[in-house]
């Protein structure tokens, strides 16, 4: 992206890849062409019915006025008694704020904390927008590595020995898009220790999917370690676990000095949140949950339906995720293989390529998620439209000649 008159930070920032997928598809839908997206990350359910009512109430009873910057008063209680609830943790008012998403909060922490030359660590797989926007932000996206072997999860002794007087902030995202790794609390725990050392590192816990998982228990990094409470920014929302993505309603919990200065910026750029999003998600929040049992039934369900798919495909590989609705597929063993028309597969991208000109079925590529050699498939969709996206997927790869393994 260049023009003479564009600002020089949008050198710092790409599309994010799971909209260039969705752009991909929606191209080829146009043309009727009859694809199948797994590239986007978002529930097929429809929002709940009671959800739904109470967006509906507001617009009737006429609450489509502005409300506070940080959400109304209603809401923000919602949130603190979610947070009490759940994770036992207890937020003043002033440590509460409601935005556009998840991701405008997320945007406006690092807006807020991070000048030029400032480090943020992340440990990779990481959400695709984490390094685009520390970028847009002027700091520095520091990449962390973890292994397959280890769960896809950052060790203690790699989180001690990449923090500088540089680093400001650690994100870690737990369920993990794109692996669904979960810390646990012994887990967790190791990390916090090592940030209870560095006084200047602040720590966002991005709790997104924490509904989304499959009998593995859920905390969060302010829960476990209390005393690092004041410098860490817990961000939440409504959209994974109540299929709300449309809704764009994202909330978070902090320091006060940390969400007034979040407040500020929303305030000189979209303002409070949709009201009548306010109130479905007040009734996301203090409603009954047992809808999402339901859900995860065929959350699992759909999950084993693309591990035995990737189990009968030769270069496929998929350990079993413990949270999110995402596989995070290695395929590795088809870098080098040959398509039908004589093309060589030299990279992940190349595989996803071949995937959606083939089968028509949309993926992404584990080096927008930092880890080259990967595909992550989003399989929270229709369980009959995903299996057939995974018969395409299996003829697509039985298509392929593999290469040649050398003996070592």
């Amino acid at each position: 992206m260049s023009h003479p008159l564009l600002a020089a930070r949008m050198t710092r920032v790409r599309p994010s890849p799971t909209a260039v997928i969705s752009d991909k598809v929606r191209a080829l839908l146009a043309q009727g062409k009859p694809v199948i997206n797994l590239g986007e990350g978002e529930l097929s359910f429809d929002t709940p019915d009671h959800i739904k009512a109470a967006g509906i109430a507001a617009i009737q009873r006429g609450d489509t006025k502005y409300t506070a910057v940080a959400g109304t008063a209603a809401l923000l209680h919602a949130i603190a008694a979610k947070f009490e609830r759940d994770n036992g943790l207890r937020y003043a008012s002033n440590e509460l704020i409601a935005g556009t998403g998840a991701k405008q909060l997320i945007f406006n922490a690092l807006m807020a904390t991070i000048d030029a030359g400032d480090e943020v660590l992340l440990c990779a797989p990481y959400w695709v927008s984490y390094p685009d926007m520390v970028g847009l932000a002027g700091g520095t996206a520091r990449i962390l590595s973890s292994t397959a072997e280890a769960g896809w999860k950052l060790q203690p002794e790699t989180l001690r020995a990449a923090i500088t007087p540089k680093t400001r902030w650690l994100i870690l995202n737990s369920p993990n898009n794109p692996s669904g790794a979960i810390y646990s609390r012994a887990e967790l725990q190791a990390l916090t220790d090592v940030l209870l050392e560095h006084e200047h590192v602040l720590l966002m816990a991005d709790d997104i999917y924490e509904l989304v998982r499959y009998g593995t228990p859920f905390f969060t990094p302010a829960q476990v370690e209390p005393r690092l409470k004041e410098r860490t920014l817990t961000v939440n929302g409504v959209s994974k676990s109540y299929s709300m993505t449309g809704w764009r309603l994202g909330y978070a919990g902090g320091p006060a000095w940390l969400i007034g200065a979040m407040q500020t910026l929303q305030s000189q750029s979209t303002s409070n949140a949709s009201t009548i999003s306010q109130a479905a998600a007040i009734a996301a929040l203090e409603g009954d949950t047992s809808f999402f049992d339901v859900w995860r039934d065929t959350l699992a369900d759909n999950r084993q339906c693309v591990l035995d798919t990737v189990a009968r495909c030769a270069g496929l590989h998929c350990e079993v995720s413990e949270g999110a609705f995402y596989a995070f597929v290695s395929c590795a063993g088809l870098i080098g293989a040959q398509t039908p028309d004589g093309q060589i597969l030299d990279s992940d991208l190349a595989v996803a390529d071949y995937l959606l000109a083939s089968a028509y079925v949309g993926v992404v590529h584990g080096a927008a998620f930092g880890t080259p050699g990967y595909l992550r498939l989003a399989y929270a969709v229709e369980p009959a439209q995903l299996q057939d996206a995974c018969e395409r997927i299996a003829d697509a790869c039985a298509m392929l000649t593999l290469p040649v393994a050398h003996p070592a």
